[in-house]
């Protein structure tokens, strides 16, 4: 197993490597926004379907969000962050080299996990996919992953803080005060229904 400490886990990712670690939803793969082509690879994933990017706290997401949706992001965010919720939203136009949507949207969110926190504050956001071979169901525990991804580094220590192993919801903002459920997970969004 490659299990890794902080210090090596972002040395790994400023290499243009991903490492595993754990959410409070589903275990993770993560790259530096610059090297996103890795997941793809890795994770043998339709490149049409996008990444998600993490970060340990809203300020560090606000500037990847388009001005015409910042309030409603604000207003969310600040309800259900750090939590279970991915928010699709229009990206800011400064931000779109790292898009892996075709509509100029990028998907965010903060997981409720100390350690993916911790990460993210000393790697800055990450684009980020569940931990599993796309089309296939991925594990929650280290050693599960370990055997689906033998190359790749998973953070340490171990074991990992609890994981639900129920996808975050996620919800796309249409206009402003307009949000729409994509897909129901572990959170229920009130303001939808």
């Amino acid at each position: 197993m490659n299990l890794v400490d902080y210090k090596n886990a972002l040395k790994t990712l400023k290499s243009g490597l991903p490492i595993i670690f754990p959410t409070d939803t589903l275990p993770a793969i993560g790259c530096l926004p610059k090297f996103s082509n890795i997941i793809y690879e890795f994770k043998k994933r339709d490149r049409d379907k996008p990444l998600i990017l993490m970060g340990s706290e809203q300020e560090q997401l606000v500037d990847y969000v388009q001005e015409s949706a910042k309030e409603d992001f604000e207003n969310i965010a600040s309800k259900y962050w750090p939590g279970a919720l991915t928010m699709v939203i229009p990206a800011s136009e400064k931000q779109t080299t790292i898009l892996t949507s075709n509509d100029l949207t990028l998907g965010l969110r903060i997981p409720n996990s100390h350690m993916a926190q911790s990460l993210m504050r000393e790697t800055g956001p990450l684009l980020t996919s569940s931990a599993n071979i796309s089309g296939l169901k991925g594990s929650i525990t280290v050693e599960g992953i370990a055997l689906d991804f033998p190359s790749v580094k998973i953070l340490a220590p171990v074991p990992w803080e609890k994981i639900s192993g129920k996808a975050s919801t996620i919800i796309f903002w249409k206009k402003s005060g307009d949000w729409r459920l994509i897909r129901e997970g572990e959170l229920l969004v009130r303001e939808l229904y």
